[in-house]
């Protein structure tokens, strides 16, 4: 059976194409968000509207307070937030229909389902889930496909970080037990803004708790931990799903693998979201 999980490798790389194209970027540029972290918090950010660094960092979570503050709320003067969506979800778009396979019937079902989706999931509590949901509808199905993609992940971001919060972990601490796990500080820690002295001392806080060993390995609590979020990422990132039996699960994953390895050819691996390599 396909697992809410499954689902979420699925539908993530038509998310993350606004990150990793050249046609995106490029509308950033145009629209004069010139450097790629400017783009990556004004065009994230923006459904929240012109917000300040302080909200963003919560609700992102993973970012050191400091790389935040460098973007917001200085971007705003040089695109207000209507102009930094419009960017955003153009260069996706046009980054979609780049790679995309040649079959408008398969696109515009994938879009039905997944709004579909996405209009069934509940956003209280979930902030980037609910900005984003409250969003104009585009007009053609490839933005559509885009928008319920970025719904759902930002709805799936959203019980994500209650998840760490509940496991009482601050984000720096996140990224360093998950690559203590699994790897990728080289690229994690300066993707999020992290110096040494801050992955450090997440270390030792994760070795008081008895998370880390004394040579920063993940102890079995660890690794529990690490679990416990895990399951409860996928716990409440299903509720969307509710509806789906088996076997419409099973459809959904063929209706989006052709779409979904396509768009995964756009995002390098490995990456900061975690996705697999396609």
């Amino acid at each position: 059976m396909t697992s809410v999980r499954d689902l979420w490798q699925l539908f993530e790389p038509l998310h993350a194409v606004t990150y990793f194209a050249p046609q995106a970027r490029a509308a950033f540029e145009g629209a004069g968000l010139r450097g790629f972290w400017r783009g990556y918090f004004a065009g994230r950010a923006a459904p929240l509207g012109a917000v300040t660094a302080a909200p963003v960092t919560a609700l992102f979570f993973s970012f050191a307070p400091h790389m935040v503050a460098r973007a917001l709320p200085g971007v705003w003067d040089l695109a207000t937030p209507e102009r930094a969506l419009a960017a955003r979800l153009d260069g996706a778009a046009a980054a979609l229909q780049a790679v995309l396979p040649d079959d408008p019937a398969r696109v515009t079902r994938a879009a039905d389902v997944l709004e579909s989706v996405a209009d069934a999931a509940t956003t209280e509590g979930r902030a980037l889930g609910a900005a984003n949901a409250a969003l104009p509808r585009p007009a053609d199905p490839v933005g559509r496909l885009w928008q319920a993609a970025t719904v759902l992940r930002e709805h799936r971001g959203d019980g994500h970080i209650t998840a760490l919060v509940d496991a009482e972990l601050t984000g720096c601490q996140a990224l360093v037990l998950r690559d203590a796990l699994h790897g990728g500080r080289e690229q994690t820690q300066p993707n999020r803004g992290w110096t040494n002295d801050d992955w450090d001392t997440a270390a030792r806080a994760l070795a008081d708790r008895g998370l880390l060993d004394d040579a920063g390995r993940a102890t079995d609590a660890g690794r529990d931990t690490h679990r416990a979020v895990e399951d409860g990422t996928d716990r409440l990132a299903g509720q969307p799903w509710a509806a789906f039996g088996p076997v419409d699960r099973d459809r959904l994953a063929e209706l989006l693998a052709p779409l979904a390895k396509a768009a995964g050819g756009v995002v390098p691996y490995p990456n900061p979201i975690g996705l697999p390599r396609t």
